[in-house]
């Protein structure tokens, strides 16, 4: 009999296997959303029941660029390694799954990946696939965790998604917060080169207009009188605070400063250097 209860004793202390939790939208709740769109960021958002959303972001930039988070209700209580597969669901009978990446888990913070592993996610889910995370929980040790993405509802929005992206400005803010635009001789015209920076400029402002700072530092050549040039350097750099209150940013965020002709940053002795000193420099900060 004492035998009997220690076997059973025995028994009940013995570790069971690990089960899986399962996060996923059912198929007919299954919710993708375009937020944020607009030339500046697209951002593909996907509801996981009780546990948190996905989501896919591109910026503008010179590159085409994206990037995958997994924003989580409950952060990482320590590091590890989520495994990310490709899963065919249930009618889907015979296809495979596929490795696709592993994924860091860092503590408290949310669960991310690089660019080629996320285009791999929304191209899998675009053929109907469940992308789906795998780790060991960080606060269960008898658990293991499983979050999947359901493709249900995906094609349009990605579509969407997608033309959101192909819209974005081919250049970020770090492109245009510092530039040095350049002007025709004793005129507060720019030349061709600086017109289209500022445009571009233009194009950003268009989407952003809520700068912190902008400082306009304006600087002539030696040709002329030292008044003329301060008058001149004054008017230059009025003229393009205009064009920035024109498109939004407060006023009195703006500062101008004419320089005149100090400060050169080439020799006045010919007409190719001069024209290097004829320069209006923008730096911004935003809020």
């Amino acid at each position: 009999m004492k035998k009997c209860i220690v076997v059973l004793m025995a028994m009940l202390v013995l570790p069971t296997s690990a089960s899986i939790r399962h996060y996923a939208a059912k198929v007919n709740n299954s919710q993708w959303q375009l937020l944020n769109q607009s030339r500046l960021q697209c951002t593909l958002s996907h509801t996981i029941p009780g546990y948190g959303d996905a989501l896919f972001t591109s910026q503008a930039s010179k590159e085409l660029n994206l990037e995958f988070e997994l924003a989580m209700q409950r952060l990482p209580k320590k590091y590890g390694v989520a495994a990310v597969y490709s899963i065919p669901p249930s009618w889907m009978p015979g296809a495979m799954q596929k490795e696709i990446a592993d994924m860091p888990i860092r503590k408290q913070f949310n669960g991310d990946l690089p660019e080629q592993a996320a285009w791999t996610i929304l191209s899998e889910l675009e053929k109907g696939y469940w992308p789906t995370i795998y780790y060991q929980d960080w606060y269960n040790p008898y658990d293991k965790v499983a979050v999947g993405l359901n493709a249900s509802n995906f094609v349009k929005q990605y579509y969407n998604f997608s033309r959101c992206v192909a819209n974005l400005l081919p250049f970020s803010f770090e492109d245009i917060a510092y530039s040095v635009l350049t002007y025709e001789k004793n005129s507060d015209e720019f030349t061709r080169q600086s017109k289209k920076k500022l445009n571009m400029i233009g194009e950003y402002l268009k989407e952003d207009p809520e700068l912190e700072l902008v400082l306009l530092d304006a600087y002539t050549d030696s040709y002329g009188g030292r008044w003329h040039n301060e008058q001149l350097s004054v008017r230059r750099a009025e003229k393009v605070k205009t064009y920035f209150a024109d498109l939004g940013v407060p006023d009195d965020r703006i500062e101008v400063t004419g320089h005149g002709e100090r400060r050169h940053i080439a020799p006045n002795d010919n007409e190719f250097s001069r024209a290097k000193n004829r320069r209006v420099v923008i730096r911004m900060d935003r809020l």
